[in-house]
């Protein structure tokens, strides 16, 4: 419980400190509203304030800063004192995920610690360059933060250093991906990835006939790899077959909406073809394979990218992991070694980035040591159980699922059977506080309006969501494609008109679905902030 004392003193206090421990949670928000009403006291519930309520009961203290000048005090003012527009911006945000069903795969809640590292003085700190090898002074204690974050980066995955490095400083995972391509190859070299349309994502070289989308295939020569159409499986024969024809120098193995395991082993037979490097990018999957439910891409490849925000559940940021040691071996016993650690060190910094964010690196770290947990594997677990409800019960309902079904945290619904596209599905949705995205699917044209509807279990599992809850989901979103049928037979046209009539009709079946999804969100806890000292989130 973190507060700026006005009007009482710390003396008058103590005697509440010692006589709260034994109040009621009513109680302690009584007596919080009453010191708020009574005493001028901007009192701020959290779990990372200088004081904090936990099961022991809970304590004030008074938050103490160094005297500024007059023209310099609102540096150690709050957020509500100096941007209050900005603050309630904040706490409406606050309702919104409170108050919604998030199915969106890419997203979590990252845990209190994570977000109090986020929020430390380490913001304050510059850092260009390495741990030992810093281009400015005073960096002691960030360099000993890096190397916790890169110890437990390989912990969390099982990797032994003498094998594997990595790399902590990537700011996200398109930096990340195009760092290890500007590291490995030359410009124009050739890079294939798989289809956008197919489950693949921008940075792996996405382009189209008339125009190169991604950065990636501006500097690269790219060439995707499919699913089979039928199937909606990724095509490794087919990819064999454009490997020996395109020649790539290097293969991605990853996705943002594929729901399959890959097969790494295949791929990495394929890559020795052509002798390309093999990179995976985990980017969606790797909660679930550091926590051993997924293939191990580490067996087989020789690079290995991610996110960590996504199923690791950290801060915003990226890991790059890379091979050391023997490559392979060449006739007459030659030994071929990598010699990739100063390639990606040096295409991270300087060639990519400038200075780390410290502050989301010590986040990882926090993260990183969450992975190591038993609680982090079963909430993998769990993560898998409810994405394969949703696949039962949409099948039940009738629903087809790209390449029929799931192995991971995400799955695909393939609107086209119901004469529907997942843009207008979406907006409708979204109109009932359940967060989902369009996505195209294999054969779509257009990404504009997709076929497909996305969606993913790791948010709300991190909720405590559990397998019932997630029939319940299934059932509401099954009401919001209903309705977005409904309303799509009665507004014809463009996808503009089908926006231009939600945003300016009243859809009573909207209306009820959304009041259902909020009276169902609320039941569940959230991660990282207390409603009760929310401005728009306390119990009625």
């Amino acid at each position: 419980m973190s507060f700026q004392i006005n009007a009482l003193s710390q003396k008058t206090l103590n005697p509440l400190v010692k006589t709260c421990k034994y109040f009621s949670l009513t109680g302690k928000r009584n007596l919080i509203q009453n010191l708020k009403t009574n005493y001028s006291l901007n009192l701020n519930l959290n779990t990372s304030g200088n004081n904090i309520i936990n099961n022991n009961g809970f304590k004030l203290q008074k938050l103490t800063y160094h005297q500024l000048s007059k023209e310099n005090a609102f540096l150690n003012k709050s957020l509500l004192e100096n941007d209050p527009k900005l603050f309630d911006i904040i706490e409406k945000e606050k309702k919104r995920q409170y108050e919604s069903i998030n199915l969106i795969p890419s997203e979590n809640y990252t845990s209190a610690a994570v977000l109090e590292a986020l929020g430390s003085v380490l913001q304050n700190k510059y850092s260009e360059g390495y741990p030992g090898a810093r281009y400015y002074g005073g960096n002691q204690y960030i360099d000993m933060i890096e190397n916790i974050c890169k110890k437990r980066a390989l912990e969390a995955f099982n990797l032994d250093p003498e094998f594997w490095g990595v790399n902590v400083q990537a700011l996200s995972g398109t930096p990340a991906n195009m760092s290890v391509y500007t590291a490995l190859l030359n410009p124009h070299d050739r890079i294939m990835g798989l289809s956008l349309s197919h489950g693949g994502h921008l940075s792996h070289g996405h382009q189209t006939v008339n125009r190169k989308v991604s950065g990636v295939s501006k500097f690269f020569e790219t060439m995707p790899y499919y699913c089979n159409e039928k199937t909606g499986l990724i095509d490794y024969d087919q990819l064999e077959v454009l490997v020996k024809a395109f020649k790539p120098k290097l293969i991605v193995a990853g996705s943002s909406a594929y729901s399959r395991n890959f097969d790494y082993e295949r791929m990495k037979k394929i890559a020795k073809l052509t002798k390309a490097y093999l990179m995976a990018d985990i980017a969606h999957v790797s909660g679930m394979i550091a926590a051993g439910y997924l293939s191990n891409p580490f067996e087989f490849c020789d690079v290995v990218t991610t996110t960590t925000h996504k199923s690791l559940r950290g801060p915003r940021g990226a890991l790059i992991f890379y091979r050391k040691g023997v490559r392979r071996t060449i006739m007459h016993n030659l030994k071929e070694f990598y010699d990739l650690e100063k390639k990606i060190n040096m295409a991270v910094f300087p060639q990519l980035h400038g200075g780390p964010h410290n502050n989301s690196i010590a986040a990882l770290a926090v993260a990183l040591k969450q992975v190591k947990t038993e609680s982090f594997k079963k909430y993998q677990g769990q993560v898998l159980k409810n994405c394969k409800v949703l696949e039962n019960e949409f099948k039940k309902m009738g629903y087809k699922i790209v390449s029929d079904g799931t192995d991971t945290h995400l799955l695909v619904l393939n609107l086209k059977p119901k004469k529907i596209d997942g843009a207008r599905v979406e907006k409708v949705l979204e109109k009932a506080n359940i967060s989902t995205n369009k996505n195209t699917i294999p054969g779509d044209k257009s990404a504009i309006l997709p076929s497909g509807l996305r969606m993913g279990s790791p948010a709300m599992t991190s909720r405590e969501l559990k397998e019932e809850d997630f029939k319940k989901i299934a059932e509401f979103v099954d009401r919001g494609i209903k309705i977005s049928i409904k309303i799509h037979e009665q507004v014809k046209g463009k996808l503009r008109n089908f926006k231009n009539a939600l945003n300016t009709n009243t859809y009573p079946e909207i209306e009820e679905l959304k009041k259902d999804v909020i009276q169902f969100s609320r039941q569940f806890p959230v991660v990282g902030f207390d409603i009760n000292t929310s401005r728009y989130c306390k119990e009625n």
